[in-house]
C-alpha cells in the first residue's frame, strides 16, 4: 500500500505515515531497517506492507517491494 511520511525520527528510525484515506499509522525501527532506506522526509511517497495494522517494511514508492517482504 502507498502512503506519505508525516514524521521520521533519524536516531530511533522510526516514524509514522498517512494512508491515502488519512489513517496515520506509526512504523517502528524493524519496520524501516527491513528496507533499503537511510532516510525518510516529510511528504514523501512511500510503499509499506501491513501485517494487520503494524507496518513490517517501508521503501520509497518508486522502489520495488521484494516478494520476501509480503510474507
Amino acid at each position: 500500500m502507498q502512503a506519505t511520511v508525516r514524521t521520521f525520527d533519524t536516531t530511533t528510525r522510526s516514524g509514522s505515515v498517512y494512508s491515502d484515506d488519512g489513517t496515520e499509522i506509526p512504523f517502528d525501527t524493524a519496520a524501516f531497517d527491513a528496507g533499503p532506506l537511510r532516510l525518510l522526509r516529510a511528504g514523501q511517497r512511500v510503499n509499506v506492507v501491513l501485517d494487520g495494522d503494524r507496518i513490517t517494511y517501508v521503501t520509497l514508492s518508486t522502489f520495488p517491494v521484494p516478494p520476501a517482504a509480503l510474507m
